[in-house]
């Protein structure tokens, strides 16, 4: 089945905290049966070619079949011996044989780092440490960081994006090299303004629609298209040995500087646009106070700063009491759904020890679970999808980022004693 030689097992490299599932008993093994039927139906569509899906919730990256692949390792580790192992191995092995498609795409979720990403976080695990499969991608990269970087920054499409990589790859040849690089075009594309140093999404990178309101451009506050996000990656290349303390201090002091009025109903608005006034956001990873709060958190934990924990606590607690019906939440997926908004504050709820965060983990988990249902979907899961043919509609979506892959991630987690470190590819851990 596999091709890709050095597959194996989980190796277990020493986990950084004792993970503790939200569920037990009844409720957990309840869980893992719905995360079992997401990855039937998973390799269902992985060996029928999934022709049905979109080319990208199909082909090699991270919203396709190595994303696939991150999630079936996962449980092979959580539920060992039942061939989970090897279905990863076969998919990434897949992802890895296609990549070369389309290494013109650098993004992230979308394009060749993606895969790059699951192959280094899966060596010592599913993949032999001796077998260097992710050498041509640090390679690739490290060449195309070395001249000044004309695309997107962000964490979806540009720069952000690679630095995960680059942090995911450690010590291994080109990874310090591509990290240093990323901090390097980082902060060529950096803009000091009165309150500090921020990013600037250009009009030409917006879509229409926005276009027309910004034609300057604006300043994102989302952790997967803004600010937040280069943060979150700053964060980590500084704990990975990166100098970068000037420009995480000064972005971080523009971000909470954009902190709306008290009494609306979010902390930080979508975005900041010259001659605009900025109004709330929903609650959800990409976008809104819960994605701000989780890399303000990273962001403390890597500077040491007690002060931006704190504010990063407040803004949890905020986003924790906010009436689910003005969420802006549809659907239960990782991005912008009731599974990413339990699975951060399970992650935070445990890097804290704060109750209020775990209560509302559980609170959102079984928001997630009640948008099942069965017979439909894959698993029982659809995804809204604002692009579908059509106009927005209702989708059967396998991906990691909006849909069922990592809706499974999520369920494990709070059903396992496997700590979730994919979550990396979040910006919460």
């Amino acid at each position: 089945m596999p091709v890709a030689t050095g597959v194996g097992r989980f190796l277990g490299r020493t986990p950084t905290i004792q993970w503790k599932p939200l569920l037990d008993g009844a409720e957990a093994a309840g869980a893992l049966a719905i995360v079992e039927e997401i990855a039937s139906d998973v390799w269902r569509l992985a060996e029928s070619g999934a022709s049905g899906l979109s080319y990208e919730r199909r082909h090699y990256s991270l919203s396709g079949q190595s994303g696939w692949a991150l999630f079936l390792a996962y449980l092979d580790r959580a539920l060992p011996g039942r061939g989970y192992d090897e279905q990863a191995a076969a998919l990434l092995d897949g992802a890895i044989g296609s990549m070369g498609e389309s290494f013109a795409s650098h993004r992230l979720y979308g394009g060749f780092p993606g895969v790059g990403w699951v192959v280094e976080h899966l060596t010592g695990q599913l993949l032999d440490e001796e077998e260097d499969l992710g050498a041509a991608v640090a390679e690739l990269l490290s060449t195309r960081l070395a001249d000044p970087w004309g695309d997107e920054f962000d964490l979806i499409s540009g720069l952000c994006g690679i630095a995960l990589y680059a942090v995911e790859r450690g010590e291994r040849p080109g990874g310090r090299e591509c990290r240093e690089r990323v901090v390097a075009r980082l902060a060529e594309r950096a803009e000091r303004l009165p309150e500090g140093l921020a990013w600037r999404t250009p009009p030409e990178e917006l879509i229409p629609e926005r276009r027309a309101v910004a034609p300057e451009g604006t300043f994102d506050c989302g952790v997967a298209h803004g600010v937040p996000g280069v943060i979150g990656v700053l964060s980590l290349a500084r704990a990975a040995g990166v100098e970068c303390g000037t420009l995480l201090e000064e972005s971080v002091a523009w971000l909470l500087a954009q902190r709306l009025p008290s009494g609306e109903l979010s902390r930080f608005p979508y975005s900041v646009t010259p001659g605009r006034v900025p109004g709330p956001s929903r609650l959800a990873w990409c976008y809104g106070d819960l994605g701000v709060a989780a890399v303000l958190l990273l962001a403390a934990r890597a500077a040491e700063r007690r002060d931006w924990e704190s504010e990063a606590l407040a803004i949890a607690h905020c986003a924790a009491g906010r009436d689910a019906a003005t969420s802006g939440v549809v659907d239960a997926g990782l991005c912008h759904g009731a599974s990413g908004l339990a699975h951060l504050f399970h992650r935070m709820g445990q890097s804290t020890g704060d109750p209020v965060l775990l209560a509302a983990a559980r609170e959102w988990l079984a928001r997630g679970l009640d948008l099942r249902r069965p017979g439909q979907g894959i698993a029982g899961f659809q995804s809204l999808d604002p692009e579908a043919e059509g106009g927005a509609g209702w989708v059967d979506d396998p991906s990691f980022l909006g849909g069922t892959t990592g809706i499974a991630l999520a369920l494990l987690a709070a059903a396992t004693p496997v700590e979730p470190r994919w979550d990396r590819l979040l910006l919460c851990s």
